[in-house]
């Protein structure tokens, strides 16, 4: 399924957003008064000329520091290259000015893999007069190098480290921070499960890479390493529990379908037991997998 990367990085700046502006854009945010702030509702423009419909990706009405009057704060993020997106920020400003009248400051969040010069400014200009220059902010995340971030205790930082500057080799450092984070920060369940769930939507570790976190973990030295194996242990679980519950229903519809209870039966136990291999991969004790499976300890030894 392909990924909806605008819906998450709207969810994650909306819940974030204070935390997005600090990290990136300090100069603003202290000049934001964060009493007052409201999430528009989205707005959808087409382009006549081109016969394409264009969702911008947040609005954020708020106020200066000092001040009584509205401003808007327009987010976009890139997750791809489009060589004309200057012209199409312009293009949001002058429809979202139109509708709204009131001050804007347009971001950019250019979060593609590849590395470019994007630019910040959009022109019109004649050999004999310069009729617009159109500026706005840009953060580029694949040209940032992912270890200036992670002294920072700011819940941005940790989810953005999967669309920053790193190489194959990292990949498990980057984890190891990434969660080092996490525990660090103290964030309540919800809010850590929107960074988890984004992280590991970019970065995923192979059963092996995982079972070499882990091993690291486990060397740390620091008093966050039961806290970080902690946190591991308690998502992995939930993410079998999960996938347990989505094949019982899998089992279920299969025998459903064959009209047959043996058939029900032996759906629901070859999703049982594939579960079961993946926690043995993973380096969990068989009583755990008994537990969660309600396989035999002797068919769990079986597929050792």
């Amino acid at each position: 399924m392909a990924v909806d990367h605008d819906r998450l990085f709207k969810e994650l700046i909306t819940t974030f957003f204070e935390e997005f502006l600090l990290l990136f854009f300090p100069h603003v945010h202290e000049h934001i008064d964060f009493q007052h702030v409201s999430f528009l509702s989205e707005e959808l423009f087409t382009d006549v000329t081109a016969g394409e419909k264009y969702r911008v990706d947040l609005l954020v009405e708020t106020k200066l520091k000092g001040e009584d009057s509205l401003i808007i704060v327009h987010i976009e993020n890139q997750s791809y290259v489009q060589p004309s997106f200057p012209e199409r920020m312009f293009i949001y400003f002058s429809r979202l000015f139109e509708k709204y009248r009131k001050r804007m400051l347009p971001i950019a969040v250019f979060s593609y893999d590849s590395l470019r010069h994007e630019p910040s400014s959009f022109t019109l200009q004649f050999p004999f007069f310069d009729v617009l220059q159109f500026r706005f902010l840009t953060v580029e995340l694949r040209k940032q190098n992912w270890r200036d971030y992670i002294r920072h205790d700011n819940p941005i930082a940790a989810a953005l480290l999967s669309k920053m500057g790193y190489t194959e080799s990292e990949r498990i450092e980057l984890k190891k921070q990434f969660l080092r984070m996490i525990v660090r920060m103290e964030l309540d369940e919800a809010k850590q499960r929107l960074l988890i769930g984004f992280f590991e939507t970019y970065v995923k570790l192979s059963d092996e890479e995982e079972q070499q976190l882990r091993n690291e973990v486990n060397e740390m030295e620091t008093k966050e390493k039961e806290q970080v194996l902690e946190l591991i242990i308690s998502y992995e679980k939930k993410a079998l529990e999960k996938g347990l519950k989505e094949g019982v229903e899998r089992g279920l519809q299969q025998g459903l379908q064959q009209g047959l209870q043996q058939g029900l039966q032996q759906g629901l136990q070859q999703e049982k037991r594939q579960i079961a291999k993946k926690m043995l991969a993973k380096g969990y004790d068989v009583q755990t997998i008994h537990e969660l499976t309600e396989l035999s300890v002797e068919e769990i030894e079986m597929l050792k």
